[in-house]
């Protein structure tokens, strides 16, 4: 399935690429796509940081035994 979307160019971008036959709509897909999978890496990394942060005070050994511990649980 697929939406359309309406972007404006300029108008000497959109002819330069029709006369090298490039297919925009290939372009605009891999880059937004691209753009996304950025994102969501960009969030990823906050959020690992935010957990390392909310982490700090827990010692290995704790963390190991937490671990254990639920896994013992099911």
């Amino acid at each position: 399935m697929s939406d359309v979307i309406s972007v404006r160019v300029k108008k000497g971008l959109k002819e330069k690429a029709e006369e090298l036959g490039i297919n925009i709509r290939d372009v605009v897909e891999k880059a937004l796509e691209k753009a996304i999978e950025e994102k969501e890496k960009e969030e990823l990394k906050k959020l690992a940081s935010d957990i390392k942060q909310l982490m700090k005070d827990v010692s290995e050994e704790e963390w190991v035994e937490a671990i254990r511990r639920s896994r013992d649980e099911r």
